[in-house]
Order: structure tokens, then C-alpha cells, then sequence
């Protein structure tokens, strides 16, 4: 059970809706649709944990994508990697199977771009609308219902959308076409690893130097140095805490979309390459699941 947050949001008429895939981001997002008054309908592989979602929040659930997908204007989706997109989307028990013609796929999970583009054009040869649109905000914003979503697909999909998924958001943007939602996801990514190993660094030679770490955060929080990381992250890097939210299993998996996609289009990504290793690193530690800002540990 993940406790959700109630928020401030004035929904669009109620929608008939699914989701599916009720991992720690997944959960909550469906509540908070649920919340919003929308007819919620949830799929997830261990049907013990639909079956506590449908409890907690008075929904329903299904057996198969396909039958979440039945009759819904909406079908979000929030799973692993782009095998698991795939599985819930296509073949005979898949959602595109299910969905009625002209209903939109919105897809949350942080895939490559190249399967968003497959998945955009898989759904419109047979009448659907596919819309990527990966996260930012982590566990809690997925709780609080304020993840920054970055979409990619047709405009006129996304405006049908968009009021509905503000229910678990706070900023819901159209970045372009098929697949730029998945490349902005990149962006995000690219720019956590260089300011978390920054901050570790930062951390871990003050302590060296013997200074009062929490003092210098707060000084230093207030100038140019401030980020997001710091803020959230520099304190509790200092008391040796890593259990916040988002794994170094799941950041690595995005990195390795970050640089496959850069060996496709040439970008140079240099100090992105180190810190993937460097989080390789403290995966051989038994990091797999402390949460990203476990950096520090191997410069310890």
C-alpha cells in the first residue's frame, strides 16, 4: 500500500480509464485518478497487488492488459523497460488488442525513444493514439501528485490528455513529436548524474577537510551551488542515508538508454559514461536499490 497525498485539482469530466503496472510509481498515479473521480480499471503482473489497489481505492481490476484496456478512453501505463512495454501493448492478451478505436496509450515508463516511435506507429495503423510521456519527480512526487511529465506524439491526443493526467502532476508538457518525450527524459537524466556526482564529491572532500558538512550545505545552498540534489539529497548523504526513492538498478537502466541513443546520434556524453561506471561500481558494492545519491559510498 502507498500512501498518497490529496491535492488541489479541479478534474475534467470523469473519464473511463486504465492503468497499468502498479510498481511504486504506478500505485500511487492510479490513486490519484481514482481520487479525481475518474473510472479506474488497474492491471499488474502480480494480481495480488491489483487486488489491493482495487481494495485501497474502489476500483477495478483485470486479468490481462487487454481486458483493463476494454472500453477506456485512456490507457496509462507505467512499467520496467521496453520488453515490458511491449508485452502489455501488443499480441492477443496486449492493450492495443482491447482498446476501442480512437483511444489514447499513454505511456509512462522510461523506455527508449526508438520504441516509442514503434509503439506511435504500431497504435496508429489500427486507429489508436500512442503518447510517451516519461517522469520526473520520483516516489514522492508520484505520491504527492506532482510529477513533471515530458510527452511526445500528436497534439490533439495530448489535449485530451493532459487534464486528466494533471490528477498525478504538476507540470504535463507536449515536447514534440513521437519519441521527444523519451529524449527529454534523457535530458533530465544526464543532468542528475553530473550534479549528484558534483554533490559527492563536494560532500565527501569537505568531510575530508573536516569542515561541519551540514553548515557548509546551508551556506552554500543559498548561492550558485544550489540544486534540487543538494537540497533534497546533501543531508543525507552526510548522515550515510540511501533508502530515498529512485534505485541505482533503475538509473543505471536509464543511462544505458541515455548512451545508446547517444551512440545513434552522435552526441558526446563523457562525464555521463564515468558515472554510469561509477554506479556500476557501487552496485558491486550491493548498492543495486540504495537510491542515487549513493555516489559518495565509493568515495569512501
Amino acid at each position: 500500500m502507498s500512501p498518497i497525498s490529496t491535492k488541489s485539482y479541479e478534474p475534467p469530466h470523469p473519464r473511463k480509464v486504465a492503468f497499468l503496472g502498479l510498481g511504486v510509481m504506478g500505485y500511487p498515479m492510479a490513486g490519484h485518478l481514482a481520487l479525481a473521480g475518474h473510472q479506474v480499471t488497474v492491471y499488474n503482473r502480480s494480481a495480488a497487488k491489483a487486488q489491493a489497489w482495487s481494495d485501497e481505492f474502489k476500483g477495478a481490476s483485470a486479468a490481462t492488459p487487454r481486458e483493463a484496456a476494454a472500453g477506456a478512453d485512456i490507457v496509462f501505463c507505467c512499467v520496467g523497460n521496453d520488453e515490458d512495454l511491449r508485452s502489455v501493448t501488443l499480441g492477443a492478451n496486449g492493450a492495443f488488442a482491447g482498446m476501442k478505436p480512437g483511444a489514447i496509450f499513454v505511456d509512462h515508463t522510461t523506455a527508449s525513444a526508438s520504441v516509442a516511435r514503434e509503439l506511435y506507429s504500431a497504435a496508429k495503423n489500427i486507429g489508436l493514439q500512442f503518447i510517451d510521456a516519461p517522469v520526473s519527480g520520483g516516489q514522492a512526487g508520484a505520491q504527492n501528485g506532482a510529477l513533471t511529465v515530458m510527452c511526445g506524439g500528436e497534439a490533439a491526443a495530448f489535449e485530451v490528455v493532459k487534464p486528466v493526467g494533471m490528477a498525478f502532476s504538476k507540470a504535463f508538457t507536449l515536447m514534440g513529436e513521437a519519441g521527444a518525450g523519451q529524449l527529454t527524459k534523457m535530458v533530465n537524466q544526464i543532468c542528475i548524474a553530473g550534479l549528484v556526482q558534483g554533490l559527492s564529491e563536494a560532500v565527501a572532500f569537505g568531510q575530508k577537510a573536516g569542515l561541519d558538512m551540514k553548515q557548509v550545505l546551508d551556506v552554500i545552498g543559498k548561492g550558485a551551488a544550489q540544486s534540487w540534489q543538494l537540497d533534497n539529497r546533501g543531508k543525507t548523504m552526510v548522515a550515510d542515508q540511501f533508502d530515498f526513492g529512485f534505485a541505482v538498478d533503475w538509473m543505471r537502466k536509464d543511462l544505458g538508454l541515455v548512451l545508446d541513443e547517444a551512440k545513434r546520434n552522435g552526441a558526446r556524453l563523457p562525464v555521463t559514461a564515468l558515472v554510469d561506471q561509477f554506479y556500476a561500481d557501487v552496485q558491486a558494492m550491493g548498492g543495486q536499490r540504495w537510491d542515487t545519491s549513493s555516489l559518495i559510498k565509493r568515495l569512501k
